[in-house]
């Protein structure tokens, strides 16, 4: 059945392909994938949400309220096991951390994005989610939506910074169409994709998100994601709690960013398949039976807080069933190992992503700020300083994504065009920027981004280091040098420089591994006595290079040894320090202005 469905793919792609051939500029073309790209993101979101809904209404649906379910303990060990033998025997890949994998296809892969993303990310996810995995397919759909873009750009072959936009294009459309939010979609690319954006980009990604939009509401209906009906607006007295619920979002952030990276470290530890399997399955299942409100994305719990559902609702299925004040403890527990739940299902072998634990988490700490400020401050002052639980609860969200992802005016967009709450942009602004602020003093990446950062693989909104980010150093490896080896004598060496062009050899041993380099300056004076030709090796005239260069140094790195020691040259070796070739200053400065006029090209 897989394979026939492959065939029809195969087979609509090319019809695609063939009539957008047809005689059209690349202006024309891009803006004509936009919009392909922004129907099959669209569809992709659909097809994703509703095999998630299918699946837990089919496991769940018997499940009473009032009592704990055991079936917690057991579904999502089976979700994660299921998803892990899927990647394992099915996709034989990894497909984990998906906006991280988009980047640094952007960054040092020239945006090619492999293609079984476009249908494994889906199917993985909806098993993990289905089943109760506490994630997000939010990252799943962007990296499906991306490996769309991908996938017209190399079939078109297109140059790579378009290549790159149609990548920006896809995940633009999957964020617009999984929320029903273009604007978000758009603001994503920017903030968290770190797309350079002009007149060139701006139009392709608005297409791909409108486009994107049109489908699901096609699909869905026009009314937004979350029912929300605002009955307190803002006024100027809830500002110092917007202040403080700014500062708890950006706190909160930290903790699970830091915790999250702490426990993907522990999990990365076990070498053991099935160890990682045992440890993730037991942590997420006695965290839902326990917690049920992370079962799943979390985004039912999400409606109930911003629609005042009664404190019985709310802890339904839970072993906290009853009042408010078993609500509030559970709530507060829930948002302590929520991102434990998170990282167990990821780390055991699950597939999701942290956008949707994100917002889930925020609703909930902007909900129990809201009680605890009211139950304090509000008792005490007045009604006036009474602030709205189900407001706060999508301030809180609008604050956890822009400290967690580093993405404000994406943070503020979604929730607004997730909710049509349009007349709250003013505290929304205001917890996104300080959470923003708060959480820039400790972390200066977003969880995205920051596993790339250390390795030096981030392209960032500074041309220059995203220049240098770009630009591919096997691109400017040099290979037409002549090599010699150290036993060669002054004779055979002679007669090596005389068919080269260049002034540089490198000396390398019989299986090929780099020992250092000999100039042509070393030589000139004895290359042309004969009587010495036997006198002297390579050996005699070879030096060691001012620095030696790893194929896998990022360009930043060679940029800096370049400066450093002011060669004009540079050996370039691979693994077992193999010789590769050289890198030129001049070739690497060539490079670097070419690419900068693209960048700026509008």
């Amino acid at each position: 059945m897989l394979w026939g469905f492959r065939r029809r793919e195969i087979k609509l792609f090319n019809a695609i392909t063939e009539w957008l051939k047809g005689g059209h500029t690349q202006q024309q073309l891009v803006l004509m994938l936009s919009v392909v790209v922004g129907v099959c993101t669209g569809l992709t979101a659909f097809v994703l949400k509703w095999i998630i809904r299918q699946i837990q209404l089919l496991l769940t649906s018997s499940f009473q309220e009032h009592e704990a379910n055991w079936l917690y303990l057991v579904y999502p060990a089976v979700g994660i096991l299921i998803t892990m033998l899927f990647v394992k025997y099915v996709v034989r890949g990894d497909i984990s951390h998906g906006v991280t994998k988009i980047l640094y296809a952007m960054s040092r892969g020239r945006s090619r994005i492999k293609s079984h993303n476009r249908w494994s990310s889906i199917i993985a996810s909806a098993i993990t989610i289905g089943f109760g995995g506490s994630v997000g397919a939010e990252a799943p759909i962007v990296l499906t939506g991306s490996a769309w873009g991908s996938e017209f750009g190399k079939r078109f072959h297109l140059p790579p910074k378009t290549m790159m936009l149609l990548v920006g294009c896809g995940a633009a459309g999957a964020i617009a169409g999984v929320f029903k939010a273009p604007i978000a979609g758009v603001m994503f690319v920017i903030e968290v994709l770190m797309l350079e954006l002009n007149m060139a980009s701006l139009l392709p990604l608005l297409t791909t998100s409108i486009t994107s939009v049109c489908v699901s509401y096609a699909l869905y209906g026009t009314s937004p994601q979350f029912d929300f009906n605002l009955t307190k607006e803002f006024s100027i007295d809830i500002i110092p709690a917007c202040i403080v619920l700014g500062i708890f979002c950006g706190l909160l952030s930290l903790y699970f960013t830091r915790t999250m990276n702490w426990l993907e470290g522990i999990f990365g530890r076990l070498n053991n398949p099935i160890y990682k399997f045992l440890m993730g399955a037991t942590v997420l299942s006695t965290l839902i039976f326990f917690f049920p409100a992370m079962y799943g994305e979390g985004y039912e719990v999400i409606n109930q807080l911003i629609n005042e559902a009664s404190a019985l609702e709310i802890t339904s299925h839970s072993l906290f069933y009853g009042d408010e004040t078993n609500m509030l403890l559970y709530l507060g527990l829930v948002m302590v190992f929520k991102v434990f739940a998170t990282s167990a299902t990821n780390g055991g072998g699950g597939c999701g992503g942290t956008f949707a634990p994100s917002l889930f988490l925020g609703c909930i700490a902007g909900f129990v700020f809201a009680h605890i400020w009211d139950m304090t401050l509000g008792l005490h002052y007045g009604s006036s300083c009474f602030v709205s639980a189900k407001n706060c609860g999508l301030y809180g969200m609008a604050g956890l994504m822009s400290g967690v992802m580093h993405a404000p005016m994406t943070g503020i967009f979604l929730i607004a065009e997730l909710t049509g709450g349009y007349k709250l942009f003013v505290p929304l602004m205001i917890v996104s920027a300080i959470s923003f602020l708060v959480i820039n003093m400790f972390e200066p990446h977003s969880i995205y981004a920051m596993r790339l950062a250390r390795r030096g693989d981030l392209i960032t909104h500074d041309k220059d280091k995203a220049i240098l980010t770009v630009l591919s150093l096997e691109s400017l490896v040099e290979r037409d040098y002549k090599t010699v080896t150290p036993d060669m004598d002054l004779r055979q060496l002679t007669t090596v420089i005389s068919k080269s062009h260049r002034n540089l050899f490198p000396v390398v041993s019989n299986s090929g591994v780099f020992l250092g380099v000999v100039s042509l300056d070393t030589v000139r004076n004895v290359m042309f006595r004969s009587e010495l030709y036997h006198n002297y090796k390579v050996s005699s005239f070879m030096k060691e290079p001012p620095a030696l260069l790893s194929i896998n140094d990022t360009l930043k790195t060679v940029t800096k040894k370049f400066e450093d020691t002011g060669a004009w040259n540079l050996p370039i070796v691979g693994e077992g320090k193999r010789y590769v070739g050289f890198v030129s200053r001049s070739g690497l400065f060539n490079s670097y202005r070419q690419t900068l006029k693209e960048f700026s090209q509008e």
